[in-house]
């Protein structure tokens, strides 16, 4: 059977919404279509073999149920059975929903589980209500689903594109669930793409797991990926899913597909891992963007504090606003290291991953984590409006714990939403100077937009991104949409950056002098001691320059204690009054505290400071030609290298991207306004004639 087919199939199966249409929104049609589906299916399957189910059922029906289950499993030679007499062609006319409903719970735990997420009881109810359940049940059961007709793997193709149609038909919250098939294809591509001589092996066995599994789809392109590969390779999928009909869906396409669905679990991948001691040869994932973990920080503090590198977030948390980087953290827990074959990660974020966050916090450090760890392949930049249910810029991290000997401490930059500009057409005037018409190699605009996706990546476009992943050969290969870069470029230290404090005092300035009566810490002084102080204020004369100030903190004290005759002021209140009286004035004189220079705090600055350079170098060169006077504080070292500096990473995908424009020369400026105003005043004519 063909792609053709199986879209046929498909088409055919999705018909029974001519039967819904009016009874049910069409956002339900997938509800009703996909396990009256999965249904069909599974009884097909189940035929040759229920005879013997049903003869062994007799005899076990007994015992306790686990022992039962064991032995009907192995008798249907499946890894689910049905122990019930009926099918969909044996449900009668009356009473079909008792009987339906009894048919559903003679599956195995493992398979009625799947109709239960699914709330299928509830559905069959209302189908009876609107006269439609027979109707329904009766289109299914001639459903051309049998084994001989279609492979478990034409039936996960068949499957895919009733989900598809179920995600386009929900788009309003499809984004929550469904990941767009080109997004998933090229990832997929990507992940795989440089395994391809490995997965040809004879008897291959491999492993691929998505911890936001959806409804599947990066399951099942990994299954279809390795069956073009190799037919005879073995990929045994694993997920989780958090929402219970994404799970039921993505249950239900493995267990079309053959494979053992005690591997799908349902829960919380964060806060509760279902595969805590598994480890995979692939993952993919598309975690939900900008999501706070709010609910569940107590679970991941904790972890991260008492488990550290032994846990799966030690090299940091960040901020609870966006959980994106703990599922990162989370696929990178279950690499396998390189001596055991490695692993390989496509996962895609937001662009909040890339920068957010400065040096020492959680995600500069996570981020210092995967690269120092040489664990980052690429990233490949997305055009905006390709998800359902938002159209920010997204980005594809490729990660591996294997690198070719080549990407070894390289990182590849790819940017997919590039456009590209051909010189075409006239000017907006007639005259002889042609435009510049605006193209994009990778994408294409939607005929119909669903919800947010209005761009979809075309099959060249994945072509083109892939190959150019794949022959990455250093950074004089760069081409404009795909640059390669030492680690270390991402990497700084920021260093912090001290000038001295020169304070100019003005003891007579009547502002300053009605602040500092207004300061509360005043107020804690008698009338008395307060007098004798603005006295003492208001006698420094002789001292002052032109402008009414005294440009030394240290002798305005001295003097002010001297005038004060015995009354002392405590160090506060001293700091008090020079807090008012004063302001920073480069020509003052250096105050010091104890002989130490005394460093100014408003004018404290960092500078980040390249990895690749000296931080003695860099401030001798950027720093020191503008404010001579500043030095570093040495003081703030980073907490794992003990260097001056703490050091950080970022990478601003677009930065490295961004190709100057000049603005238009002023007389095409000018010469389009002219038109535009003939243009106008053309009209204007028209509409008075």
């Amino acid at each position: 059977m063909n792609n053709n087919n199986f879209s046929q199939t498909a088409a055919l199966l999705w018909s029974v919404a001519d039967l819904l249409r009016g009874d049910f929104k069409q956002s339900q049609y997938g509800r009703i279509i996909l396990p009256f589906t999965l249904l069909r299916r599974l009884e097909c399957v189940l035929e040759a073999t229920k005879p013997d189910v049903l003869a062994k059922y007799e005899a076990v029906k007994a015992m306790a149920l686990e022992a039962q289950d064991k032995l009907l499993i192995h008798t249907a030679q499946l890894s689910f059975y049905n122990t019930s007499k009926m099918d969909l062609h044996r449900l009668g006319e009356t009473g079909i929903a008792d009987n339906l409903e009894s048919y559903i719970r003679s599956f195995s735990p493992n398979a009625r589980e799947i109709f239960e997420h699914f709330d299928f009881f509830n559905t069959i109810d209302k189908l009876a209500e609107a006269d439609l359940l027979y109707k329904v049940a009766k289109q299914f059961a001639n459903a051309p689903l049998s084994t001989e007709n279609i492979s478990n793997y034409g039936m996960g193709l068949v499957f895919e594109e009733l989900i598809r149609r179920f995600a386009e038909s929900s788009n309003e919250t499809a984004g929550e669930h469904f990941t767009p098939r080109d997004i998933v294809h090229l990832t997929t591509s990507l992940v795989f793409s440089n395994d391809d001589d490995l997965l040809t092996q004879a008897g291959l066995v491999r492993s691929i797991y998505d911890p936001t599994a959806g409804t599947g789809g990066f399951l099942s392109s990994g299954m279809e990926y390795l069956h073009d590969l190799n037919e005879k390779a073995s990929l045994s999928a694993f997920g989780q899913e958090l929402n219970p009909e994404s799970y039921a869906i993505c249950k239900a396409d493995m267990l079309i597909k053959g494979q053992k669905v005690d591997n799908i679990k349902l829960g919380n991948t964060l806060s509760n891992d279902l595969l805590r001691n598994d480890k995979f040869d692939y993952m993919l994932s598309n975690p939900p963007f900008g999501v706070d973990w709010k609910k569940i920080q107590k679970f991941i503090n904790t972890e991260y504090t008492d488990k550290g590198f032994e846990g799966r977030f030690g090299a940091g948390l960040p901020r609870v606003s966006d959980g994106s980087l703990l599922f990162l953290m989370h696929l990178i827990s279950k690499m396998r290291p390189q001596h055991e074959g490695g692993s390989r990660i496509g996962i895609i974020l937001n662009g909040s991953p890339l920068f957010t966050g400065g040096a020492g916090s959680g995600e500069s450090e996570i981020r210092r984590y995967i690269l120092e760890n040489d664990l980052l392949e690429a990233i490949v930049a997305l055009p905006t409006d390709m998800f359902y249910n938002t159209g920010i810029s997204t980005y594809v991290w490729i990660l591996s714990s294997h690198k070719q000997a080549n990407r070894k401490g390289k990182v590849q930059l790819i940017n997919a939403s590039k456009e590209r500009a051909k010189t075409g057409g006239r000017g907006r005037s007639g005259g002889g100077e042609s435009d510049e018409v605006v193209e994009n190699i990778f994408y294409a605009p939607m005929r119909k937009s669903l919800g947010s996706k209005r761009k979809e990546l075309t099959e060249s476009g994945i072509e083109t991104i892939v190959k150019t992943y794949g022959q990455f050969v250093g950074s004089r290969s760069n081409t404009d949409f795909s640059k390669i870069f030492d680690y270390q470029a991402f990497g700084y230290r920021r260093i912090t950056v001290e000038r001295p404090l020169k304070l100019a005092i003005y003891p007579k300035d009547h502002v300053r002098l009605a602040e500092l009566q207004e300061d509360n810490a005043w107020g804690k002084l008698d009338d008395s001691t307060q007098n004798t102080i603005l006295a003492a204020l208001a006698s420094f004369t002789d001292q002052l320059d032109e402008q009414g100030r005294l440009m030394s903190r240290d002798i305005f004290l001295k003097s002010l204690i001297k005038k004060l005759d015995g009354i002392k002021l405590s160090a506060a209140q001293q700091k008090m009054i020079v807090k008012h009286l004063s302001e920073h004035d480069d020509e003052a004189v250096v105050c010091k505290v104890k002989g130490k220079i005394e460093a100014n705090p408003d004018l404290r600055d960092n500078e980040n400071v390249p990895l690749t350079e000296s931080v003695n170098e860099y401030f001798a060169r950027e720093v020191l030609p503008h404010v001579p006077d500043a030095w570093i504080d040495t003081s703030k070292t980073d907490l794992k290298d003990g260097e001056v500096g703490i050091v950080g990473y970022e990478i601003p995908f677009n930065r490295h991207f961004y190709v100057y424009e000049p603005p238009r020369a002023l007389e095409v400026i000018d010469a389009d306004l002219d038109a535009v105003s003939d243009e106008i005043m053309q009209l204007l004519k028209e509409v008075h004639s």
